[in-house]
């Protein structure tokens, strides 16, 4: 029997969007270093901005300074999709091991602390001037 698709989205990792904030290197196989920017990225992958696309399952490396440490991790790519300038190339992280999971998994979570912050900050700011609490 076929699982409902809300639970595949229970299971699913938190994702941050970087909107191309986060510079990135990918070190390909053969030696090839391709630079992008991330747009989204969990603990199980993201979504890298990139000038040309990457065919799907290339082994790479991928390196990247988020809040206090430098993450390098194995990864391999997904099926690119074409963007307005560029494509969003997803990745899915292959061999990240558990201290850099944590120290990831820390980050993520100050920029998702972060934005329900900003969210919440922005939704009494928005109300503020409404008249709504009279």
């Amino acid at each position: 029997m076929a699982q409902p698709k809300h639970a595949d989205n229970a299971r699913r990792a938190p994702r941050v969007r970087l909107a191309g904030t986060i510079l990135a290197l990918l070190r390909l196989e053969n030696g090839c270093q391709i630079r992008g920017r991330l747009h989204q990225l969990s603990f199980a992958g993201g979504l890298l901005h990139l000038e040309k696309p990457l065919n799907e399952g290339i082994k790479v490396e991928l390196i990247f300074h988020l809040g206090g440490s430098t993450l390098r991790a194995k990864a391999v790519t997904l099926f690119p999709m074409w963007a307005t300038q560029g494509y969003l190339q997803p990745f899915q992280f292959t061999d990240l091991g558990e201290e850099e999971r944590r120290k990831l998994e820390a980050d993520l979570q100050k920029f998702l602390d972060f934005g329900a912050a900003a969210s919440l900050l922005n939704t009494h700011a928005s109300g503020a001037g409404t008249g709504s609490d009279r």
